[in-house]
């Protein structure tokens, strides 16, 4: 997708700021998703809606398709990680009993995840900053995780299911660094919408009950997800890519926990304690310290699939 011209810098922080908000705020809307239906039942629903809105849009604007079956195979691949693991794992953790502001601290820490794997395995060297942020996000990430468990809203359920977000996100994010760097956005995005689709619905009639309570709830948080989020989203970073202003997201992200916190509060009278609070300031101040000095490591298609 892309956006008409942009000549000012403000209008690169606008859509910068945007892409934070959405990314942020969607965890909300997944929160309100999941009260009408199950997580997998949910996402089904989701991606099919957004290869319905993808469909007439990819026929218009005639993008650019993988050109081999190796590379499409690897924009299969890299979907399934971001789409279908990493959205799979964040919804069974809110839908296990964490709550979204919490849920989004846990997974901010992804840069740091991918700042270390690059110093060990691809070479990119930290500065004495970079290091302090990781050991501070990791630090907070463990109080926040030994603070849920010790007052009990924390099921070892809904830790394996953000883990093994955690784990789709930095995983799929490094290998679309690695095998489609260069991959159109918007035919990838139909790509992957319809290969998820087809992993995730048949495990949703398996093994969820897909019930769905329809409501005005559920179908805004629905076209919220799939046009404010997935496809907009996808718009204005695509946008920034292409103007060379990814670096203004990056140092943004530790933003995010706060557009899932505060609607939390104002939506559901849900506020993290003290103890939590520490949590997340050490954690984000941590994200802050790498992702600021350090853009790079964090890969510019990896945040497109987080919501």
């Amino acid at each position: 997708m892309s956006l008409p011209s942009l000549r000012w810098p403000r209008t690169h922080a606008l859509l910068a700021w945007y892409f934070v908000a959405v990314w942020g705020s969607g965890f909300i809307a997944t929160k309100i998703a999941l009260q009408h239906a199950a997580p997998l039942t949910f996402l089904s629903i989701r991606f099919a809606f957004g290869i319905v809105c993808l469909i007439p849009f990819v026929w218009l604007t005639r993008p650019l398709w993988p050109v081999s079956r190796a590379e499409f195979a690897h924009v299969v691949v890299a979907g399934l990680l971001m789409h279908a693991v990493h959205l799979g794992g964040s919804h069974y953790t809110q839908y296990l009993g964490l709550s979204a502001g919490i849920t989004s601290v846990l997974l901010c820490i992804q840069p740091l995840i991918t700042a270390l794997i690059a110093a060990r395995w691809l070479n990119e060297k930290l500065a004495p900053p970079q290091w302090l942020g990781i050991a501070a996000g990791l630090a907070g990430v463990t109080l926040i995780v030994w603070h849920k468990i010790d007052v009990r809203e924390a099921s070892i359920g809904s830790l394996i299911a953000v883990t093994i977000s955690l784990i789709g996100v930095t995983a799929g994010s490094l290998y679309q660094r690695a095998f489609c760097p260069r991959v159109d956005l918007r035919a990838a995005a139909l790509v992957q919408f319809a290969a998820v689709f087809v992993v995730l619905a048949p495990l949703a009639l398996v093994f969820e009950d897909n019930t769905v309570r329809w409501s005005w709830a559920l179908v805004g948080a629905l076209l919220y997800l799939v046009i404010f989020a997935s496809l907009l989203g996808v718009s204005a970073w695509h946008t920034l890519l292409r103007h060379g202003a990814a670096t203004r997201v990056t140092s943004l992200i530790y933003f995010t926990p706060v557009f899932a916190i505060v609607p939390e509060f104002l939506w559901f009278g849900i506020t993290p304690s003290a103890v939590s609070w520490a949590g997340i300031v050490m954690t984000c101040a941590g994200v802050a310290l790498v992702a600021w000095r350090h853009a790079p490591a964090i890969d510019p298609q990896n945040t497109i699939q987080k919501q």
